[in-house]
């Protein structure tokens, strides 16, 4: 159920993505506009990271299962997870990236 939790939070009609974009044609594109735009993205690349690391997770889980006393087969699985939390943490790490070049600019890392 967790793991479904970003997928649902998505799907709401009060956090669709293309809620905010474009602006209204005519009007000039603001700072909270680009604050908005870039927040909405870091939200999306650390949900899809959730998604795909319990996914990644749980795959190796059962792939380890599945080895049995194959050496081979439980090298890949551990592999697999290793790639799976290393990836997982390289889109984290993006969004963070997002999140604090947005507060940076927005004067909010700063400023309490």
């Amino acid at each position: 159920m967790v793991a479904l939790f970003p997928v649902f939070y998505f799907l709401s009609s009060g956090h669709a993505l293309a809620q905010t974009f474009p602006p209204v044609p005519g009007e000039p594109i603001t700072l909270d506009y680009l604050y908005a735009v870039a927040e909405e993205i870091a939200l999306f690349l650390i949900a899809v990271s959730a998604i795909l690391t319990v996914i990644f997770v749980i795959w190796s889980g059962v792939m380890y299962m599945y080895a049995g006393d194959d050496t081979k087969k439980v090298d890949e699985a551990k592999a697999r997870l290793k790639s799976g939390i290393i990836g997982a943490a390289i889109i984290f790490g993006v969004g963070v990236i997002i999140n604090t070049i947005v507060a940076v600019i927005t004067g909010e890392f700063f400023f309490y």
